[in-house]
């Protein structure tokens, strides 16, 4: 049958109050219970009658030994230790019911199996009038082991009580019943999803109810399951609950009750077993009648999962038109496809099909938003909120205040374009009390300890706006803060000066002579000698000094300072002395900044550099001559390549009184200007030259002399060839090839000629390059005259200086194909087609003992002729 998406939401908000597993048999088996009485009338001797009922709910895999066929319940007169009349009452059975959930949504996945059994145990009992009323009482051993929000969580007890009315509290022809929880049919919590359950009960005497989250009892214990004779109200001790969990928060913070309705909500926790105890309230005539507890275990599916839509109740965006919409509820792989309509009157474009959709609003006001998910489809789900569009909401503060003991004026400066500022909480980070805090919308406060403190204002407007403002740089000072300009000043006899001080605004200045505006920050002096003039800030009572001294002077002294020789294209440094506050110099031209007292001169000619000293309306003038003599002079010749080995002479310049080369150690005649040079590899030569002429600085220029790589030339290894056979030569190590003599070669210049030889030979290879460079080497060639073949010899020592190694010696032979080596029990010890390595007298790294060892050979001439051979070899060591 196809739901609609409101009745999809009212079954996808599922919970439970139990979710039970089957096990093996254990001691561990209750998973909640109650105690609760039924009025049933006046009964012998003036007592009154009760029905009396324990209602368990258990693990549905218990066993025998586990089922108890009755119980027993204690009874107590409230607020004693006293008990009722022929307590305890034994319960016999009267219901014992299974309760499965068969058939769960089919949108939800992962679900897990659901079973719980209520057994029900009931007597009839009378008791005497008592004024306080009674307290019944009921414990076993043990709750399901593994509960998570305990501490310890296995082999716990339960205990489960309820009050009985006493007479004072009924009037005249006055009954009272227990309120009714009403039992639920087996659901679903999946965990870290938002749920609501309905604990709601019924009252048979249309009492009023409130409903809380209270603490759990202990009871009974492994070594003594079922408790005979309960222990007395006063004896009772609440569970112990772990971090994080209490009895007013058993499923952690994010999960309440509704006082009024007893709904249950929230975001699960993780995934568990947990013990939640409620406590329901009756009140008549505005006084509490009576206490009812029921103590159960909820359990919270870690694997299940299914598709909902969640919005908070409202939003508001109060920093522009714009907002960021997403889905509050958990991530689902279950949610296909996301519906939004933002709710703007007559359009047909405020809609989005994206998990997190951005939405700028055509105005301010309040909008009506809806989210649909899977739109179509049986899981589907909706909500809707609010949002509230008030753009213009800027929020700030200003603190006026400096010393302590002395108020501090905190100033709201929030400005709101749509409705008004009408809520201050504000935070004045005093340390040293609690009660630092206002409503006020300018409030002041009165430190009493000095530093840096945090002061934090949350403001908020008639439309919801709402933002916080920190600043933590706040200071409370011992005094306020006097800051001047300077401290120490020279004036002319004939000028006035203008004084500034900051920090506050109540100042005053002594003497009060020579001055104009003495009670200002910026007051106007002009002594006619030198006078230090005190200045005092009083900012609220709070007091501080602070002084500047003027000196007075009739006229200014100036030097130049001393005439200078410098290089040429060097900076001098101007330093001229007196009592001067401003200077001016000229020419302006090769000077950093004319304005310095100190500035940098950098002339291309003598120069002659005058300076004006300022003080006010005084004035001096004098001269300084900056000199300039060049650098001496080094020329050294273009930078050149040459070859590994190979010498090149350099040739230089200069104009200067003497000079010297750097490194020396590859140069020939480094004395002179035209020294040989021969490094090995590329070196940069510094010829330095000084003079006398007044430039104490050294002229430099460099040299670089590259080194071409080494050339390694490379003829071949000597070897030997059968008269009258083609042999292969092969060069390496250049670019060009030069073979001699060239007799018996097919071609003398190229890197791999073929000889024919009929005598023994040694020919020389030269090797060179492009830019000229060049080296030899030799190849001697043995010539046979006989067939081709393979030599072995029939003996070697390894480990000496001399025959340590066992291998052939082709003659006219083209190449090894294999030469192998066996031990005497055929096993092979080496093998290689090198014929110049050789076997060293080891396998695997071990030496071989002495004694005859066999060897085979097959090679290839330069016929391409094979030549098979094999033999015995005598290890000696």
């Amino acid at each position: 049958m196809r739901k609609t998406v409101c009745g999809m939401k009212r079954f996808l908000v599922i919970v439970s109050l139990f979710i039970f597993w089957g096990g093996a048999a254990s001691a561990a088996h209750i998973k909640g219970g109650e105690v609760f009485y039924t009025y049933l009338g006046p009964g012998a001797g003036g007592n009154d009658r009760f029905r009396i009922s324990v209602k368990l709910f258990i693990d549905c895999g218990s066993q025998e030994g586990q089922l108890d066929n009755d119980v027993n319940v204690a009874i107590y007169k409230t607020g004693t230790n006293q008990a009722a009349p022929n307590s305890p009452f034994t319960l016999g059975k009267v219901g014992d019911n299974f309760l499965r959930l068969s058939t769960p949504s089919p949108c939800i996945i992962n679900p897990s199996p659901v079973c719980y059994r209520i057994m029900v145990y009931s007597t009839i009992i009378e008791l005497p009038k008592e004024a306080k009323g009674y307290t019944a009482l009921f414990q076993r051993c043990c709750r399901i082991n593994g509960i998570a929000n305990l501490s310890p969580n296995n082999s716990v007890g339960a205990s489960y009580t309820c009050e009985i009315h006493g007479s004072e509290n009924l009037g005249p022809a006055e009954v009272n019943t227990n309120p009714q929880f009403l039992t639920k049919d087996t659901v679903l919590i999946c965990q870290r999803r938002r749920f609501s359950l309905d604990f709601s009960a019924l009252d048979p005497d249309g009492d009023s109810l409130s409903y809380q989250f209270c603490a759990a009892y202990q009871g009974g214990n492994a070594g003594n399951p079922r408790v005979n004779n309960p222990l007395p109200p006063g004896a009772l001790q609440n569970l112990s609950y772990s971090n994080g969990f209490s009895g007013g928060q058993p499923l952690g913070p994010d999960v309440t009750i509704n006082p009024q309705t007893g709904i249950i909500s929230g975001v699960s926790p993780n995934g568990g077993d947990y013990v939640v105890c409620v406590c329901i309230t009756e009140w008549r005539r505005g006084k509490p009648l009576t206490t009812h507890r029921k103590d159960f275990i909820i359990r919270v599916d870690a694997n299940c999962d299914f598709a909902a839509a969640e919005l908070q109740p409202s939003y508001i965006t109060c920093d522009g038109y714009d907002f960021t919409f997403s889905n509050e509820a958990p991530f689902s792989a279950l949610i296909h496809t996301y519906s939004w309509d933002f709710g703007v009157p007559g359009s047909t474009r405020d809609t989005s099909s994206l998990a997190r959709p951005n939405f700028v609003f055509p105005d301010t006001g309040v909008y009506k938003v809806t989210l649909i998910i899977n739109r179509g489809e049986e899981c589907s789900d909706s909500a809707t909120t609010l949002v509230k569009v008030y753009p213009g909401f800027f929020p700030g503060f200003i603190v006026d205040g400096s010393c302590k003991l002395a108020d501090f004026k905190f100033i709201d400066t929030t400005n709101t374009r749509y409705g008004l500022v009408n809520k201050w909480s504000w935070s004045f980070g005093d340390e040293t009390t609690l009660a630092d805090s206002s409503h006020a919308q300018n409030p002041h406060w009165r430190y009493t300890k000095t530093g840096l403190k945090t002061v934090s204002m949350i403001v908020e407007s008639s439309k919801g706006c709402i933002d916080t403002i920190t600043r933590n740089n706040v200071e409370v000072r011992d005094k306020p803060i006097v800051t001047l300009p300077f401290r120490d000043t020279l004036i002319c006899s004939m000028d006035t000066l203008q004084l500034d001080a900051k920090g506050g605004n109540n100042f005053s200045w002594l003497p009060n002579a020579n001055i104009i505006n003495a009670y200002s920050a910026s007051p106007l002096v002009f002594p006619k000698t030198t006078t230090t003039y005190h200045v005092t800030l009083d900012d609220n009572g709070c007091i501080n000094n602070d002084s500047i001294r003027v000196r007075v002077v009739d006229f200014v002294t100036l030097s130049a300072g001393a005439d200078t020789t410098i290089c040429l294209t060097d900076a001098a440094l101007l330093n001229p002395s007196g009592n001067g506050l401003r200077y001016v110099w000229t020419p302006a031209a090769t000077l950093n900044n004319p304005l310095l007292k100190r500035p940098s001169a950098t002339p291309l000619v003598s120069t002659t550099y005058q300076v004006t000293a300022t003080i006010g309306k005084c004035q001096a003038t004098d001269q300084v001559v900056v000199s300039t003599i060049p650098y001496p002079t080094s020329r050294v010749g273009p930078d050149a390549t040459i070859c590994y080995d190979d010498t090149v002479q350099i040739r230089a310049t200069i104009k200067g009184a003497a000079f010297t080369w750097s490194p020396v150690n590859t140069l020939i005649n480094a004395s002179t200007l035209t020294p040989m040079a021969y490094p090995l590899q590329t070196t940069a030569y510094v010829l330095t030259v000084t003079d006398v002429l007044g430039c104490p600085k050294p002229g430099r220029d460099t040299v670089v002399i590259t080194v071409l790589p080494r050339i390694l030339a490379n003829a071949g290894r000597d070897t030997s060839v059968i008269a009258g056979q083609p042999l292969q030569l092969e060069a390496s190590g250049g670019e060009f090839y030069e073979w001699s003599p060239p007799l018996g070669l097919n071609r003398a210049s190229i890197q791999t000629p073929t000889a024919i030889l009929d005598d023994d030979m040694i020919y020389s290879l030269k090797v060179s390059t492009q830019f000229g460079c060049f080296a030899f080497d030799t190849i001697m060639v043995k010539v046979f005259k006989a067939a081709p073949d393979v030599f072995v010899p029939s003996a070697f020592t390894p480990g000496k200086s001399t025959n340590s190694r066992f291998r052939p010696i082709p003659v006219g032979i083209s190449k090894i194909d294999v030469f192998r080596i066996y031990n005497r029990w055929g096993q092979l010890l080496y093998s290689s087609n090198d014929s110049t390595t050789g076997w060293d007298g080891t396998f695997a790294g071990k030496p071989q003992d002495a004694g005859t060892y066999v060897w085979t050979v097959r090679a290839s001439d330069y016929t391409g002729k094979s030549v098979v051979k094999k033999g015995a070899l005598v290890l000696i060591r």
